[in-house]
């Protein structure tokens, strides 16, 4: 498992939701002040430039994932695409984005649509962390793709 972005708030709570659940995660942040914080999480730690096409993909590279959780800030391209090609070229085989809204308001981006064309999910969330942790977790273990919805009210769909 590696999450883009696993030293902000939501990233630590998908960090320790699935390292809870037995996962071997890999977590990156653009901050080498976390490395050691992610580890004390039960993750490994790494330093990626989400912007850098080369740092991703040597990143995403060494962590050999089975899945990539995309929570970094850099949402649209040239991040997403970085993410995409270097699952693709590490042969990982699942991609989640997380992106702010529900389906129902939110329009997809070319990234995100590229993202659910390749047989990975967007998970539109407003207001309701937790709905969206558990709506990620269960969208990486179950090989859901397409566009999943989370509100404050609902939790996920």
């Amino acid at each position: 498992m590696f999450v883009a972005d696993g030293a902000g708030t939501a990233g630590r709570l998908l960090v320790a939701r699935f390292v809870l659940r037995g996962h071997r995660v890999t977590a990156a942040t653009t901050s080498e002040d976390m490395v050691d914080t992610l580890a004390a999480w039960g993750a490994r730690g790494t330093v990626m430039d989400g912007l850098d096409a080369v740092s991703v993909g040597v990143t995403v590279s060494a962590a050999r994932p089975d899945a990539i959780v995309h929570r970094m800030t850099a949402r649209d391209a040239p991040g997403t695409d970085h993410l995409l090609a270097a699952a693709q070229a590490a042969g990982v085989p699942h991609v989640v984005v997380w992106t702010p809204g529900t389906a129902a308001t939110h329009r997809l981006s070319d990234p995100e649509i590229a993202v659910i064309e390749a047989g990975g999910a967007v998970v539109a969330h407003h207001g309701h962390l937790d709905a969206a942790v558990t709506a990620t977790v269960l969208a990486v273990e179950r090989r859901t793709a397409g566009l999943l919805r989370c509100t404050h009210e609902e939790g996920p769909r």
